[in-house]
């Protein structure tokens, strides 16, 4: 009877031992995000460097265009409709894609020079086709709670200079395809769509900023088809399996030049895998918060650079699970050479990762715009207010 009990309690002990770094490590998480952007109450505080260039300005409102100056990485030379005219979007139908309304986000976007497109209240957009959109455009939602949900996604296009801010994207949807309008001055035919939230094919210049974005049909950003010069941050993305795709294909070796920065995002509940899958190009990913994946957080293959700085990665229970990165369909003696490196993470409950490639990768790379990462040790309160802010006017944001 006494072995016995003895054996209920090592086996209780070592047990509990197991589990007790993912319970901390998750209650610290939970706790962070309730004292956030949802549930803050405390006077403004902006906690990375992008966020320093614009909030916590009691007159943001009436300095919108601020924010264009505020991008780093290497998106930094995105100014979106800074250079044109303020388009206040009032209708948040979407009823025809051949000829839309004025004053829909649709007949914003297809307009050609800049604008800087904001949202007179708050509201949920369901597009019925992907919506198309022209170079030198902002959608900036701050003011409004907006949604783009239960629809179509966003397609960046053979476009350059865009910055999207501030939305909430969520339950995207395939649609069936057929002429659309993606200018004003041209009609297009488009097959069913692949339900990516956000496609970048063929673009430049883009900044993605302080989006909440889950559940797509396909991925939640999928960046492809030699786009280049991205950045993206301040992001939530929670409830997805395949979350974000760099590169395509195996045999697209134009994606060679694509360059994209993942800074200060945070990547949350019930999320599997592709926190980025890269191909091809370079990539820095730089003091994200990895707080929860199922298989694995970062993959790649034909050779991706990947520069992991400052990040905080925190495994999930299964022993299976640990290892941060997962190189696809190649073998050790292809991978050896591809330059993954880790510096300044930190790794919870068990993370690992694998490092191959050049341990002085950074001779290189002096003329890239990298962003300096802060310490790992700091993600949670550098990510604390990623995804859309509850910015209000006359108020600090």
């Amino acid at each position: 009877m006494e072995g016995a009990r003895l054996h209920l309690f090592l086996v209780l002990f070592f047990t509990f031992s197991t589990i007790l770094p993912t319970l901390m490590a998750q209650n610290e998480t939970d706790t962070r995000r309730e004292l956030g952007n949802k549930h803050y109450g405390g006077p403004c505080v902006a906690t990375n460097p992008i966020d320093q260039c614009w909030r916590c300005h009691r007159n943001w409102a009436r300095d919108r265009k601020r924010l264009a100056s505020c991008s780093q990485g290497f998106g930094h030379n995105a100014t979106g409709g800074r250079d044109g005219p303020i388009y206040v979007v009032t209708d948040p139908s979407d009823n025809n894609v051949l000829d839309p309304k004025p004053g829909t986000l649709r007949h914003a976007v297809i307009q050609k020079g800049p604008l800087w497109i904001i949202f007179q209240t708050s509201m949920t957009i369901s597009l019925s086709q992907e919506l198309i959109m022209q170079s030198d455009k902002t959608i900036d939602a701050r003011g409004a709670n907006v949604h783009i949900a239960n629809g179509a996604g966003i397609t960046i296009q053979f476009v350059r200079n865009i910055i999207i801010h501030n939305l909430h994207m969520h339950n995207i949807r395939k649609t069936s395809g057929g002429l659309i309008r993606d200018s004003v001055d041209h009609v297009g035919f488009r097959q069913m769509s692949d339900g990516d939230a956000i496609t970048i094919f063929g673009s430049s210049t883009i900044w993605i900023d302080h989006l909440s974005m889950s559940q797509a049909d396909d991925g939640l950003i999928d960046i492809i088809a030699a786009s280049n010069d991205v950045t993206i941050s301040n992001c939530h993305f929670t409830d997805h399996g395949k979350v974000l795709l760099f590169g395509a294909s195996d045999t697209d070796a134009r994606d060679k030049m694509m360059h994209v920065t993942l800074a200060y995002n945070h990547f949350g509940k019930r999320l599997s895998q592709r926190m980025p899958r890269c191909r091809w190009g370079f990539f820095h990913i730089v003091n994200n918060d990895y707080t929860h994946w199922l298989m694995y957080a970062i993959g790649g293959s034909k050779g991706a650079t990947i520069i992991s700085q400052g990040n905080r990665f925190i495994a999930p229970p299964d022993p299976n699970f640990k290892e941060v990165t997962h190189r696809n369909d190649a073998s050790p003696e292809e991978w050896k050479n591809w330059t993954w490196r880790s510096e300044g993470d930190v790794m919870m409950n068990g993370a690992f990762m694998i490092q191959s490639g050049n341990p002085d990768w950074s001779r290189g790379y002096h003329d890239y715009q990298l962003i300096k990462p802060l310490p790992g040790t700091e993600v949670g309160r550098i990510t604390q207010f990623s995804g859309s802010l509850g910015c209000r006017r006359k108020v600090p944001c």
